[in-house]
């Protein structure tokens, strides 16, 4: 059978990203981000491209079809009849989007296919297409889902116009049941708040959910005088109290008066018990529309599976919720749902709906537990680390497992680089920092000396599959650590009460259970599940972790430090090395001592990313 290969393409937002399917299996998705070194880059992904070709061993001609994931015309109509709406208010925001998009924007199509013919020049026009965007989220969660049937609930910022939908996807057809349309966003109402706290939008709303178990839910009925919640989790935000659609920010006077503070300035207010309590307030709120959206659903639709995708479906303490209420038997989370992950659905929504090609389910799913960006051999990898000036020793396969268990065990910081790199922004054990979560000190410590980072963002749990249920309140397959549960009563450690009096982030050094590194101050944990066979050298590791300590998990935090992307190379994983205060680097079958590096390779790290 001839191969069909498909490409799909996001950029010009944030997350630009490509992915490549074979007749409908997919083979390779990376963003952008890895290549260029710039946070959520949302240039047209030309790096990623070529990483692409080379990797997979193609020329551009050797592709079918090429297919970007939303319509740019659909986005110019919203933005022209947003302005008719509210006109003359937004003017001054009309007036320094239209020349871009008149410029640019509008006229997408050719610059897209000028970057195509700069890798080929002759690439055929003819075999490109544009996807919608919510209709490209659908396709990224259900078709590589291990569903059959499903509803696919996806919830953004905003596509051309939906920013929340609901689809039925049947064996190779996805059909749209209902939307909700801009301006009426829960995304947006999320990323106001993320503003309004500090934090930076599009980047910074993962930050909001880890502050939120800090406070108490204490302005929720101040919340809901800017968004009218229905019954069934339908919602309107009231307009007035926002600028995102009028504006250059994304609230207003109305809405600090209604809180009683202006957006704290991040460069010079630190974050106080108020930011504490509104975090909790709006995370409290999206919980309760999740969960109205999808029991109402479920009632109207009863269909089982669930399927869920978008910015709004990374919110994985909601998607925890939604499981805990046991609204469907089961439920399965795109682990790219953000725009990243709309190159990859766009490829599989030409192969199955467009071309009409027959579906094959796979009882796990098709993701293949996510690694499907860059790999290097180990010949790739000595030559690479030798160029750089790097001192290492290459072990075999079992050394080089006990040898970094000692190491973990020591309460030592381990770079982990093995394998293929994951795709959308969760570190899942092919580019990750690992630690020992039985250390009280070892949040703080990685938080501070290490991410550079806020010292209240938690870490998430690696467990073996066949150990969860003994640790956390949860017995789901969680991949992609994008699920939140409790830790079980016999590994807590209850709170003193004179502790539970505690000021906010003062209660993160209070022992809190067995893994303390692992537990945030609710008790609850963002929990990746591992196996033999979607990871096995992650899995040994683990294993053998266990085997010494007693304890199957491990710390597992994204290899990277605040406002880096993911590393990518050899280079970028050497480079955070000895730019943090990381002990030991694990590369491919290399270990690097940081006392054995030459003091000249050492790298000021702190300046290097514009901080998130």
């Amino acid at each position: 059978m001839k191969k069909i290969r498909i490409i799909g393409i996001s950029a010009y937002f944030h997350d630009s990203a490509v992915a490549l399917i074979e007749n409908g299996e997919i083979i390779y998705a990376s963003q952008e981000e890895r290549f260029s070194r710039i946070k959520h880059d949302s240039n047209f992904p030309n790096k990623a491209l070529k990483n692409l070709l080379e990797t997979c061993k193609l020329d551009l001609m050797d592709v079918d079809y090429v297919v970007f994931f939303e319509k740019p015309f659909l986005k110019f109509e919203r933005l022209v009849e947003t302005y008719l709406d509210f006109a003359p208010k937004g003017l001054k925001q009309f007036l320094f989007s239209m020349p871009i998009w008149l410029k640019e924007k509008l006229f997408m199509k050719r610059e897209i296919i000028e970057n195509l013919k700069k890798i080929s020049p002759k690439f055929n026009e003819k075999n490109f297409f544009f996807s919608e965007h919510h209709l490209s989220h659908a396709a990224s969660a259900f078709f590589p889902s291990p569903f059959k049937k499903a509803l696919i609930f996806t919830a953004d910022g905003v596509g051309e116009w939906a920013t929340t939908s609901v689809a039925v996807g049947e064996k190779n057809s996805i059909k749209i049941k209902k939307e909700i349309n801009y301006p009426n966003s829960l995304g947006l109402l999320y990323s106001a708040f993320t503003y309004y706290i500090g934090f930076k939008v599009n980047s910074g709303e993962y930050k909001l959910m880890g502050l939120a178990p800090y406070g108490s839910p204490i302005y929720e009925d101040k919340i809901k005088k800017l968004i009218d919640i229905k019954e069934d989790g339908t919602f309107r935000l009231d307009q007035k109290y926002f600028n995102y659609a009028t504006g250059l920010t994304m609230t207003n006077d109305k809405f600090n008066d209604l809180f009683g503070q202006k957006p704290r300035d991040p460069q010079n207010e630190k974050i106080t018990q108020f930011h504490m309590d509104i975090a909790a307030s709006i995370q409290k709120v999206t919980e309760e529309i999740m969960v109205k959206l999808a029991k109402s659903i479920r009632k109207e639709y009863g269909i089982k599976n669930l399927c869920l995708a978008g910015g709004v479906a990374l919110n994985c303490v909601a998607n925890g919720k939604i499981l805990n209420e046991k609204i469907f038997d089961n439920i399965w989370i795109q682990p790219a749902a953000g725009d990243a992950g709309g190159s990859l659905g766009a490829a599989l929504a030409l192969w199955h709906i467009e071309q009409k090609n027959k579906r094959v389910v796979n009882s796990n799913d098709d993701m293949k537990g996510s690694y499907l960006g860059t790999e290097f051999s180990q010949e790739e990898i000595e030559n690479e680390l030798k160029s750089i000036g790097a001192k290492f020793e290459t072990l075999n396969y079992e050394d080089l497992i006990n040898k970094t268990v000692e190491c973990l065990s020591n309460q030592k910081v381990v770079g982990w680089f093995q394998g293929r790199m994951e795709f959308g922004p969760r570190a899942l054990g092919g580019r990750s920092i690992l630690g020992d979560p039985r250390s009280d000190k070892m949040q703080k410590n990685l938080n501070l000396k290490v991410k550079y980072r806020e010292s209240f963002r938690p870490f998430a749990p690696s467990v073996l599959r066949e150990d969860l249920s003994k640790w956390f309140d949860i017995n789901v397959d969680s991949p992609y650590m994008l699920l939140v549960a409790n830790i079980n009563p016999d590994k807590k450690i209850e709170m003193r009460e004179e502790q539970k009096k505690l000021f906010g982030i003062d209660r993160l050094n209070i022992k809190r259970s067995e893994v303390p590194a692992v537990t945030h101050v609710d008790y609850s944990a963002r929990v990746q599940t591992v196996t033999k066979k979607g990871n096995y050298r992650f899995y040994d590791l683990i294993s053998k972790f266990k085997n010494k300590t007693g304890c199957p998990i491990l710390i597992n935090t994204s290899f990277n430090v605040r406002g880096e992307p993911i590393v990518n190379s050899p280079t970028d994983a050497f480079n955070c090395f000895m730019g943090t205060e990381l002990d030991y680097l694990i590369i491919g079958d290399c270990i690097l001592d940081k006392n054995k590096q030459e003091k000249n390779l050492k790298k000021d790290y702190k300046s290097d990313f514009e901080l998130d």
